[in-house]
């Protein structure tokens, strides 16, 4: 399972909390590429809840990881 920053960006208007299942129901519906829907096929734990892309891939990269600095504009 490998995740990208694309990649990960597909799930995020996911309806969070979610289950494996419901996910990857997501990622069909919405469209996303096979590689979204075969990551999400390696998770191991079906009945887990995720509340976050986090849950999935903890290196997701949050505003707080960007430079920008919103007050200078």
């Amino acid at each position: 399972m490998y995740w990208t920053l694309e990649l990960a960006s597909r799930l995020e208007d996911a309806p969070w909390p979610a289950t494996k299942d419901e996910l990857i129901d997501f990622a069909v519906r919405s469209g996303a590429p096979m590689e979204v829907i075969e990551n999400l096929n390696e998770i191991e734990d079906e009945q887990e809840v995720f509340e976050s892309i986090e849950d999935i891939w903890p290196d997701y990269p949050t505003k707080e990881d960007f430079f920008f600095n919103e007050d200078e504009y």
